[in-house]
Order: structure tokens, then sequence, then C-alpha cells
């Protein structure tokens, strides 16, 4: 390593120019400083929780050239890339597999950069460092979630092995994109269409009724709404939310324009709330509550709202979340994610590899059998 470029870890982003670290994270709005620093202050990631920081920061001349968002793990929650058999096989060996070291946004499976930096090489120097880190703290394993594109390349050269998943994301047109959510739908194959209008047609005859709050549009009231939406879901499959009140208070404060609500009313009444990140071009699915079922008013919601106002504000991207064939139908085609691993025991490093390998030719089978069922109506 050259003498003027060193590697340092920080357990907070506290020292560390706002300015500087957004200007190389970009528009992302997961890993940009307020939000990461958010997650720590409001003690939501934190080591009690099981995610304590451990970012890396590579200056060069003394000035910030590159960053690596980094935690170590006592636990696999909240990561939703599932490692649950790897430590298990660890643990029956009599090897410890917790802690280990995870580059990810703590509670959010969002695309977007790991390796924090404007160039090939630099990104290189991160993944590198990461490993000398583990290493030198003795961990089990590295893992790298969600990555990008430009992240995969360093990552393969710095020695990874790489791991393919499957997310559903909606694109718009390229060039200027649909004219309307009409001219959305129809593209869409004709029972595909006809499904997407009779949900709506539920949830408009039970008089649902929708409002989008973006910015400075959300006040306490309408935050305070979505909360009980959110901590709702969490209850009624038995586990506490991950993210606290005071997360989205601070996170709207810091960054208001990364947020927009979707709201449900009927009768007068708020009835359900999905929130959604926006950064740049791109709108990232996250959070949604109900208080009340109703036929058809999750997909309209989470999914059919989030692509209309895509489309009347003219954004590229829709990434719908973790999992969920079912919203195939809605529009958001498969879409391939990746993490990258590396574990400290060769022995271990070659099981999982070979692991990797079948796990990939399957996902790739896996995607292929599910493009074949697109929405879309074929072109000709």
């Amino acid at each position: 390593m050259n003498r003027d470029v060193e590697i340092h870890v920080v357990e907070t982003l506290e020292g560390v120019s706002s300015d500087d670290w957004n200007r190389l994270a970009g528009d992302n709005p997961f890993v940009r400083h307020e939000f990461l620093s958010t997650l720590k202050d409001t003690r939501c990631a934190i080591a009690r929780t099981g995610w304590r920081a451990h970012h890396l920061l590579l200056r060069r001349g003394g000035q910030l050239a590159g960053a690596m968002p980094l935690y170590l793990k006592s636990h696999s929650r909240g990561e939703y890339v599932f490692d649950h058999a790897w430590a298990d096989a660890f643990e029956r060996h009599g090897i410890r597999y917790y802690p280990k070291a995870l580059s990810a946004v703590p509670f959010s499976p969002v695309t977007g950069p790991r390796l924090i930096a404007a160039n090939h090489a630099d990104r290189v120097m991160l993944a590198r460092g990461a490993i000398e880190l583990t290493k030198r703290l003795e961990l089990s394993s590295l893992h790298v979630l969600f990555a990008q594109q430009q992240d995969l390349e360093a990552l393969t050269d710095a020695g990874y092995m790489l791991r393919e998943g499957v997310q559903f994301h909606w694109e718009n047109l390229p060039g200027d994109g649909y004219e309307s959510f009409a001219a959305f739908l129809a593209t869409m194959s004709h029972d595909k269409r006809k499904k997407v209008k009779q949900d709506r047609r539920h949830v408009s005859e039970a008089g649902v009724t929708y409002t989008w709050l973006r910015g400075a549009e959300i006040d306490g009231a309408a935050l305070d709404f979505f909360y009980s939406c959110y901590e709702n879901t969490y209850r009624e499959h038995w586990n506490p939310p991950y993210l606290t009140r005071e997360f989205f208070a601070e996170i709207h404060a810091a960054a208001p324009e990364s947020i927009l609500l979707v709201i449900a009313e009927a009768d007068g009444e708020h009835l359900a709330c999905a929130l959604n990140m926006i950064g740049g071009d791109v709108m990232y699915g996250r959070y949604w509550g109900t208080r009340e079922f109703v036929s058809g008013l999750h997909f309209e919601t989470c999914y059919m709202q989030g692509i209309e106002y895509c489309i009347e504000h003219g954004l590229a991207r829709f990434e719908g979340g973790a999992q969920g064939v079912h919203k195939m139908s809605r529009g958001l085609l498969p879409t391939p994610t990746w993490s990258a691993h590396w574990i400290a025991d060769r022995r271990f490093a070659h099981a999982i590899g070979e692991f990797l390998d079948q796990e990939t030719a399957a996902m790739e089978q896996h995607i292929g059998e599910l493009e074949a069922h697109t929405p879309f109506r074929k072109k000709t």
C-alpha cells in the first residue's frame, strides 16, 4: 500500500464529514451519512442489538477516498441473505461462527454501493482491507450483501465468492418512460391486466382513497400513523420492530425528500400506510401495515401506488423489497441480486464454494423459469 494511503476502522461516523462521505456514496439513501448515523444514534443498529459498527475509511493524503459500511454481527437477523445453515454447520463442528463481519445496510434488503469509492483500484483496496480486518479479529467470515455490479468486480478480484439471489423490480420504459399508468397496464397480458384492474376495483369499491406525502408534507401525525402500522405488522408475526419511532423522526428531519408515505383512507379514517425511500431516480419499497383487511389493499398500497408514483414523477426503477413471486403479476420482474462471501477456514470455504456453484446453477434456472412467465404481452 502507498505510504499516503491508510485504511482506518471507526465505530461511529461522528467524526467523518457528511459532505465527504455523501460525495462518494451518491444518491442511494441507505448508504448516505445521515441514514447510517441515524441507525446508530437512535440505538437501532448498535452492539446491543447485534450490529457493532466497524466502518472502513480509506484516506489518501488525509482525504477521504473510500469507505465501506461494516458491522460485527452476533446473529444473522435483519440481513435477508440467509446463512443459518452455514452457522449451524460451523457450530456442529465446534467452530465459532459468530461474530462475523458484514457489509450491508441494517434491516434493509436493498441494492447499492458497499465499496464506496471513485475507482476500481480503491474498491479492491477496501475489499482486501476488510479481509485483513476479519483475519486480525479472528472472525469466521466476511459477507457483503446486495452489492452493485461495480462492487462485484472488485470483490471478485479480491478473492470473494459470489452468491446469487433474486428480487422483483419494476422498470420504467427506456427514454421518456410510460406516459401514464394506463399506458403501463396496456403493456400487460390480458389476464394480468384484468387481475390488476379487479384488485383495484375491490379497493375502490371499499371506499379506499390514497394520499401521497413526501418531504415537508409529512408531519408528526402522519409518521405516528405510519409507525402504528409498521409496528403492528411486526407484532402480528410475534417480533418486535427493528426500527424505532425516533429513527423515522430523525431520518425524516435529516433527509425529508428521501421519504414517501402512501396513506390509504376509508370513511374519513386512515386505514393503511406504506413507507418508500427515494434516492435519485430509484424508489425502494420498504415498510407497510394496515388496521384491517381489505381485498387487494396490500398490492394496491405497496405496489400499484408505488408504480403510479414512479410514472407520474419520472422515476426509472422501483425495487419491491425482498422475496415475493406474487409481485410478478403486478409488473415487477425477477432481477438477480448478489452477495459476496469470504470464509476464513479453508475447509469450510471449499465446501461453501461447492454449494454456491450448485445454488447459482439452480438460481439461474429458477430465474429463467420466472422470466418465461412474464406478465407482459409477448413482443412480435
